[in-house]
């Protein structure tokens, strides 16, 4: 498995107007996306910070993941993504190493990148997500 960086860190949010309001109008970032994920019943807003992107991720529905999540913990830091070459192979790669995954196969995500998680049960607390341009 090759990372070459940190590709974004995902935080969960209750409402992606006001969250978007708050990290263009405090912070002076600027989103340069919007994009609905609807099989991940989410709604997500991005923007670039040096090379690692923040998105922010608003549930279309109480029962999808983000949903979820916020009823459990509220919203804040959701996850931690990786740029790797080939996010099939590296979660195969991950599981032969003794992670746990929640995804057996890469699967399409925001920004046409082929994504898989795994599971933080295995990484120590922390949701993490591999992703790549191609499988």
């Amino acid at each position: 498995m090759n990372i070459s960086q940190i590709e974004h860190i995902g935080i969960a949010v209750d409402n992606l107007e006001e969250s978007i309001k708050y990290y263009e109008e405090v912070l002076g970032l600027k989103c340069y996306a919007i994009e609905e994920v609807v099989d991940q019943k989410v709604k997500t807003a991005f923007f670039l910070v040096g090379n690692t992107k923040i998105e922010l991720l608003e549930s279309t529905s109480l029962d999808g993941p983000i949903g979820k999540f916020i009823a459990k913990k509220g919203p804040g830091i959701h996850h931690i993504a990786f740029a790797v070459d080939n996010a099939t192979e590296a979660l195969k790669l991950a599981e032969q190493r003794g992670a746990i995954l929640v995804d057996k196969e890469s699967r399409k995500g925001a920004e046409g990148l082929n994504i898989g998680f795994l599971h933080p049960k295995s990484t120590h607390g922390v949701l993490t997500e591999l992703c790549s341009k191609q499988k």
